[in-house]
């Protein structure tokens, strides 16, 4: 029997997101003896995705951890497991330099193993706050920033990386570094690329009330837990997760939201506080279907419509590095994993920032339905016309 102190995260409130101070841990062996991706739970208000840490084994004994998970005692007891068998986690990568749902993690794993050498992406930045390396307590002394040349690194002759941006972004910069496991064949990647499935993941599935929660049609609604409800939770989950407001989902008026809510309030205490401010067309799974599409890979519509179309050039070179390199698994930090993928399928997941008349004809089943967009595009012409982000660049 585990007790809630193996899950206990008490720093918590660095990062205040569900599932807050207790936080499950699933351990799996991707490539045997080798690759092991540790998942976590992360979302806000029930939309709850997974957050992947990657360890990988040095030849010369030791391990790599790619973008540390929360450190709670489940979390360290599973990898002094591995480092009991393999040797001690000699280096520790930040492969990212905004969004604290990585940063924060890294200081507090760091502390659990003190030989540790930390490298971390170029220009840190993080939103909501920005803020210093060292307020996060990642340690100052073992840390170094990941130079552009990999072959510089202490552990080059079995890894290859490359570093996309850092992006500018008005306000703030978006970065990510791309690891090469070579003898694995194995790609891992922070936020760049994704892909769905079909079933929620095994962590996901540990406390079903989120998947049931967005299982319901109505604020009144009692939903079962079984597979069909969980799976339609899950589904609903990507697309708002995804597109934060698909064109199949409808919003309806404040003052029938109240009234609803004050109707099931008595049924349904744990629900957004009792509230239920959306409503899905009857043909939703239509959008899942184009996102699943047979367990593709793509580029997240938030980086598609916000952030990567500010430098297509620089974007599309780092994908033609990326996909020189000989890889047969993708590992993201987020949705599914492991993605088995060849370096043509990384590639075309980047042609939507091509023109039309230049991508491949492979191109059209990895260009996602532009009607889903909506509320993404007009996020970006607000921002711009406020001033927050610069313009998009034309595609190329």
């Amino acid at each position: 029997m585990h007790s809630t102190k193996d899950f206990s995260w008490s720093f918590w409130f660095a990062l205040p997101i569900y599932p807050f101070s207790q936080r499950r841990t699933i351990r799996k062996e991707v490539v045997k003896d080798t690759v092991w991706t540790f998942d976590q739970l992360q979302g806000i208000f029930y939309v709850v995705v997974p957050i992947r840490m990657t360890v990988v084994k040095l030849d010369a004994g030791g391990l790599l951890v790619y973008a540390p998970v929360a450190p709670t005692p489940e979390c360290i007891r599973f990898v002094d497991e591995l480092v009991a068998e393999h040797g001690d986690v000699k280096y520790i990568i930040l492969p990212t330099i905004s969004g604290l749902e990585h940063k924060v993690f890294v200081g507090p794993f760091a502390r659990y193993f003190r030989s540790a050498q930390v490298f971390v992406a170029p220009k840190q930045w993080s939103f909501p706050l920005n803020l210093p390396l060292s307020w996060l307590g990642i340690p100052a002394k073992r840390t170094s920033v990941l130079p552009a040349d990999s072959s510089q690194m202490p552990f080059a002759s079995e890894f290859e990386y490359a570093i996309l941006g850092p992006i500018e972004l008005g306000l703030g910069r978006f970065a990510e570094v791309a690891f090469l496991h070579k003898k694995s064949r194995t790609l891992l990647v922070t936020d760049i690329v994704v892909s769905v499935p079909e079933q929620p993941s095994a962590i996901v599935q540990l406390d079903p009330y989120p998947l049931l929660f967005h299982a319901k049609d109505n604020a009144a609604d009692i939903v079962t837990d079984t597979c069909t409800n969980r799976c339609k939770g899950w589904q609903r989950i990507c697309l708002f997760a995804l597109y934060f407001s698909p064109s199949v989902l409808e919003v309806p008026k404040w003052r029938d939201v109240f009234s609803k809510a004050l109707k099931a309030s008595d049924r349904s205490k744990k629900a957004y506080f009792g509230l239920f401010p959306f409503q899905w067309r009857q043909d939703w799974q239509r959008s899942f279907a184009s996102l699943r599409q047979d367990g593709r890979l793509f580029v997240a519509p938030v980086l598609q419509a916000l952030i990567l179309n500010r430098a297509p050039q620089e974007t599309l070179a780092w994908a033609d590095i990326v996909a020189s390199w000989d890889f047969q698994r993708i590992v993201p930090c987020h949705f599914d994993a492991p993605i088995a993928a060849q370096p043509q399928q990384f590639r075309q997941a980047f042609s939507f920032l091509e023109r039309s008349g230049v991508v491949t004809d492979l191109s059209s089943s990895y260009l996602l339905p532009e009607e889903d967009f909506k509320l993404l595009r007009q996020l970006d012409v607000g921002l711009q016309k406020t001033g927050i982000v610069p313009p998009a660049a034309d595609k190329l």
